[in-house]
């Protein structure tokens, strides 16, 4: 089969690593974003059907298949506050920021479609037709974040400033191959499991956004979808969750890189002519030592295994260390 030369170059731009990168972002959030959002719309349309735990559950496994989608690949970030720790710090080069984020953003926009397209008659028949933002039949919150009543919005900046701190720290650890980190292959399940952790122990006040990838496509979504500019006025909400989890992502990284990273103890170096022995430091005799033997200071002796002083005798390493060696 002969390739055209359309489908060729398509390969050439495929195989690029920005053009990858930004696929592994771009599918990835998508991925996380259906389960999330999903899971919020069982919650707010269906009664029965959903709850909180659900919603945990959902974004928190959402994001494990994610991992899996581009974990190899982008290192499937699907956070815009992640991505900009990573560079802000120097482990990502800046140039790929705006290509994760198009991807992230990209991702969420057509994940939050998805969601609306399947559930449109759910919609409809909760709200009665009127999409709103507010009140009992409000279903913008299927989409994005709204800060209840009974907080401040500065109350709100700090809880989302925490919450992401705590969340960039988790994954630090979680990754930090110097440290304790996940078992390999394992990774992608602690981190689902790190956010569902978050979402029942500290989601209750804000939703626990901790992403602007995750916050801001929706919302602009139902601002063309039909909610209107409400999305963007309720409470002067709507910047918060962009601001604040990249501050906090940022402050989290580095606790962690000040607190625990400078901190981990570098592996000794093993000097020449020694063993490591059940964190001890043996001397290793040369095979023949000239030393004076007991009936003249004049005469080297060679000592042998035979002949070694009890002092000097070091057990085999395949023994057990008896306090009688030493």
């Amino acid at each position: 089969m002969v390739s055209s030369p359309i489908t060729t170059r398509m390969r050439a731009i495929l195989q690029k690593d920005m053009v990858r990168e930004f696929l592994a972002e771009f599918m990835s959030t998508y991925v996380m974003m259906v389960f999330g959002l999903g899971s919020v719309a069982h919650m707010v349309l269906g009664n029965k059907f959903g709850s909180y735990l659900g919603v945990n559950l959902g974004f928190g496994f959402g994001v494990t298949m994610g991992v899996h989608v581009a974990g190899n690949i982008s290192g499937a970030h699907m956070n815009a506050a992640v991505t900009f720790t990573n560079c802000a710090l120097g482990r990502m080069s800046w140039k790929k920021f705006p290509v994760y984020i198009l991807g992230q953003f990209l991702g969420s926009f057509l994940a939050a479609a998805t969601i609306y397209l399947l559930f449109y008659s759910a919609i409809i028949e909760f709200s009665g037709g009127h999409l709103a933002v507010t009140g009992p039949t409000a279903t913008a919150n299927i989409f994005a974040t709204y800060l209840p009543d009974r907080l401040t919005l500065w109350m709100g900046f700090l809880d989302e400033v925490i919450v992401t701190g705590i969340l960039q720290l988790c994954l630090f650890a979680i990754t930090d191959k110097e440290n304790n980190p996940a078992l390999q292959g394992t990774q992608a399940l602690v981190i689902g499991i790190l956010i569902i952790v978050i979402g029942v122990s500290l989601g209750m006040n804000t939703g626990y956004a901790m992403n602007p990838s995750r916050d801001l496509p929706p919302r602009f979504f139902t601002y063309i979808a039909g909610w209107g500019i409400q999305v963007f006025r309720v409470r002067d909400w709507w910047w918060v969750p962009v601001v604040a989890p990249l501050l906090g992502a940022y402050l989290g990284g580095i606790i962690y890189l000040v607190f625990i990273g400078s901190s981990i103890t570098q592996r000794p170096q093993i000097l020449e002519n020694s063993m490591v022995y059940e964190d001890r430091r043996i001397p290793v005799l040369p095979k023949t030592m000239q030393i004076p033997s007991m009936t003249s200071s004049l005469t080297p002796v060679s000592v042998t295994p035979a002949n070694r002083p009890l002092a000097q005798t070091v057990p085999p390493l395949s023994d057990p260390i008896h306090l009688e060696h030493f």
